[in-house]
């Protein structure tokens, strides 16, 4: 998987670093095309990130074009190159886009924008 850290957020009383890591789940390939074998045509992905305390998640699939040039069998795939496929056909925007996503869902847990106390009326029947 690759990791990476990305700058602090700007919370109260939080200052640790948030580490992203991509992922893949899963790989469907072509039993065979063009005289090459279990050949990759989607990716399923998914994204993580962590301060220790909160995280958040994505999961997406892409398709990722046919292979020119150079082809690496399927037993000699490793993440990294499978990751660069995912983000290559995404574009740089929306590699951003998911990474700002996963860190926001962890700045949400920090600074909750909506929160659901218990119902007045049950809190004070528990302290009756």
């Amino acid at each position: 998987m690759w990791h990476w850290l990305l700058a602090s957020l700007n919370s109260k009383a939080h200052n640790n670093m948030i580490t992203i890591t991509w992922g893949v789940a899963r790989l469907d390939c072509y039993p065979e095309a063009a005289g090459q074998t279990d050949v990759v045509f989607t990716v399923h992905w998914t994204l993580s990130a962590t301060d220790g305390t909160y995280s958040g998640y994505a999961y997406g699939s892409i398709g990722v074009p046919a292979p020119t040039g150079a082809f690496t069998p399927y037993a000699a795939l490793t993440v990294p190159e499978v990751i660069g496929w995912v983000q290559s056909a995404m574009g740089a925007e929306a590699v951003a886009s998911y990474e700002a996503s996963v860190a926001a869902q962890i700045e949400v847990q920090i600074n909750p924008t909506v929160v659901t106390p218990p119902l007045p009326w049950l809190s004070a029947a528990a302290a009756a």
